[in-house]
């Protein structure tokens, strides 16, 4: 597990949560007015409206995610497992990459998918993992450009089953790898768009130690990079009702939330946000 210095606690635990909230009031008077101005019906009877006003759900969507991620930043510095049920990790990610394969060919990327087996049961977390996977496949779809492509692999034999997400993007510099999941404590080195705060992967790191865990990453500038999630393949003997799912999005659409950082307006017109 990560050790912080107080500094870097008070920084995760106060600062960052609160600066999340102020925001989160202040996005939700903007987006409450926008809806106002310019309500989904509106933006279906009127294709030049609805392209317009997409660029505005971007840019909102985007800083929703900040916030989201901001307000996750006090989790950092918690420690142990998490509430585990049993749940199929292969049909998750499967799911995931099925909902997600037609915002990568909006950007010209092939979202491949593979598993070395049909289902495989595992106690965890699903929401977690899932927010995790998207988490990885946002950063993937920044990275990599036209004519690339971004593949989500399952490897189940062993103590561990192994998530990998391997893009063809342009890869991570060699003195970045050992402190890619703590880049937001950089201050002296934040990075401009599209690389954003750096917290996106902090918490994959937290939910997969969460899980008893852990995620490297790997890569070659150039070549494209690959992290890969190892969790322990083992039951949780603990089912879950699956007949009323958390929305943890606020109901907003959580694969456009996660992947806004990377997707063109288009991804934003009304028939996508319905």
């Amino acid at each position: 597990m990560k050790q912080y210095s107080e500094e870097e606690l008070h920084l995760l635990t106060k600062v960052l949560p609160n600066v999340a909230m102020q925001l989160r009031g202040a996005m939700a008077n903007v987006y409450a007015s926008a809806q106002s101005l310019v309500p989904p019906q509106a933006r279906d009877q009127d294709e030049k409206l609805d392209q317009t006003a997409s660029v505005f759900s971007l840019s909102y969507y985007q800083m929703y995610r900040v916030i989201e991620n901001l307000s996750d930043a006090g989790k950092l510095a918690e420690v142990g497992l998490f509430p585990r049920y049993d749940d199929d990790i292969v049909g998750l990610c499967r799911e995931i990459c099925e909902k997600t394969e037609g915002l990568f060919a909006m950007n010209g990327v092939t979202l491949a998918f593979s598993a070395d087996r049909e289902s495989c049961v595992i106690g965890m977390d699903a929401e977690r993992i899932k927010r995790m996977l998207l988490n990885l496949l946002s950063n993937a779809l920044k990275f990599t450009p036209r004519g690339g492509k971004v593949s989500v692999r399952v490897k189940t034999g062993g103590k561990f089953v192994l998530l990998s997400v391997a893009d063809t993007g342009c890869g991570i510099a060699a003195d970045r790898l050992d402190t890619i999941f703590d880049r937001f404590l950089e201050t002296d080195r934040f990075d401009p768009v599209p690389h954003g705060l750096g917290l996106g992967l902090a918490i994959c790191r937290r939910i997969a130690q969460g899980h008893g865990g852990r995620i490297v990453a790997e890569s070659e500038e150039g070549k494209g990079a690959t992290f890969t999630v190892s969790l322990p393949n083992e039951k949780s003997m603990e089912g879950r009702l699956h007949d009323v799912k958390m929305d943890y999005h606020g109901g907003f659409n959580p694969y456009l939330v996660q992947l806004s950082d990377g997707l063109h307006p288009e991804a934003f017109t009304q028939k996508y946000l319905d």
